[in-house]
């Protein structure tokens, strides 16, 4: 059997639709299963313990004032509030200083050091800031629930943590939002072992920087931010400092436990995922070209081959496959439907946006391509070269100084 032989290129689409139906089937039936063991459980805190929430934000106006209004909430018996305003151009400084509760403290931030990204300078100086036994590190954009922080703060002490680390839910508004963030949001997740991250005897280690809870004692061990200074990835990275030092480090699903809006246009998203993606693959070109074929074969090609079959084939003169072949595309292009609408019931949405999924994929794409090929990426006026802080310092001093 050659190459051209027919025969050979139909056993070829055959192995290529089997496998197809066996990858979607696998995930859809695994919807629901993935964290299912690691879980946080809404639980009462049975002891008082001082709890610091550390906030860096940058031209977060709009989104700090609901994000601290919300951390206020948490049902913590000893709880204090750091905002570092990291030089924002607008009014986030003026909408923290508007609330009107002593346990909120706002912080005007420097520029970072040589060598600092600046989330890290402002998280650095936050926990300078803050005078809690536990330091809970949460972006400016995240919605805590009053439970969250004290459950997690129960597992934290029941099991000994030295972090613990939270995915919580997206608030999606816009079109590119819904079609785009859960396409890469619940990739990033599928390739997180949460066994091994939880296990103290493996090496692996991830952490979400949108709820990052630790004690002082393990962040100071480790020189704090300091350990990650450059890092676009200070979350991932971070964990792995931690737990180099054989420190115990968590990792859970928490669904409703907090929500945030990542981005909120396309431009914003394509801009977010090109700084993290490629540096989340560790830099690994075939790793991240092994995720772009795998995407776009089993995502994207199916549509584009229906499309061909059904509508194009004719005007270009091709002759049309066997209908059967059609019928087992579309039947699998179902599939892939199917699927996103599990995950959208799962995550608690409508599911209608599950018609979105190869336009979010092809996204995806693209946005992984760039962050490959792109050797710098800019975000919120900041520069980023090789995963690195590039061009953001002039002097080198300590943010806690």
């Amino acid at each position: 059997m050659s190459w051209s032989d027919p025969a050979f290129g139909a056993v070829l689409a055959g192995g290529w639709l089997a496998l197809l139906t066996l990858v979607w089937v696998g995930l859809t039936l695994g919807v629901g299963r993935w964290g299912a063991a690691w879980r946080l459980r809404q639980r009462a805190l049975e002891r008082r313990v001082s709890v610091s929430i550390c906030i860096p934000a940058r031209n977060e106006e709009g989104r700090i004032g609901p994000a601290v209004r919300a951390a206020l909430a948490s049902d913590l018996q000893d709880l204090e509030i750091v905002v570092v305003d990291d030089r924002s151009e607008d009014g986030t400084a003026a909408e923290v200083a508007a609330i009107d509760d002593p346990r909120v403290r706002l912080v005007s931030g420097t520029e970072p050091g040589v060598g600092w990204a600046g989330k890290p300078w402002a998280c650095m100086r936050a926990a300078g800031e803050a005078r809690g036994e536990l330091l809970l590190f949460i972006d400016a954009d995240v919605e805590l629930a009053p439970w969250a922080a004290s459950s997690a703060v129960a597992e934290l002490l029941e099991r000994d943590l030295s972090m613990l680390s939270l995915f919580g839910d997206w608030r999606l508004e816009s079109f590119w939002e819904r079609a785009v963030i859960p396409v890469i949001g619940w990739f990033i997740r599928g390739a997180v072992d949460l066994d091994a991250s939880n296990d103290p005897g493996r090496p692996e280690a991830f952490a979400n920087g949108q709820f990052i809870l630790v004690t002082r004692e393990a962040y100071d061990r480790i020189g704090g931010h300091g350990a990650v200074r450059a890092e676009v990835l200070d979350d991932v990275r971070l964990a792995r400092a931690l737990k180099g030092r054989a420190l115990r480090i968590g990792l859970l699903h928490g669904p409703g436990s907090f929500r945030v809006r990542l981005y909120e246009s396309l431009g914003d998203i394509v801009s977010g995922y090109t700084k993290n993606l490629y540096e989340g693959m560790d830099r690994q070109p075939i790793l991240a070209l092994g995720a772009v074929l795998f995407v776009f074969v089993t995502t994207v090609l199916p549509y584009l081959l229906l499309a061909v079959a059904a509508f194009g084939g004719a005007a270009l003169g091709w002759s049309l496959p066997d209908p059967g072949w059609i019928l087992w595309l579309a039947g699998n292009c179902l599939l892939i439907h199917v699927f996103r609408w599990r995950l959208e019931r799962t995550d608690g949405r409508s599911g209608v946006h599950a018609l979105s999924h190869p336009i979010g994929n092809a996204v995806f794409v693209y946005i992984l391509l760039r962050s490959m090929l792109g050797m710098e990426a800019t975000w919120k006026g900041r520069r980023f070269h090789d995963g690195k802080a590039a061009g953001e310092a002039k002097e080198e001093k300590s943010p806690g100084q």
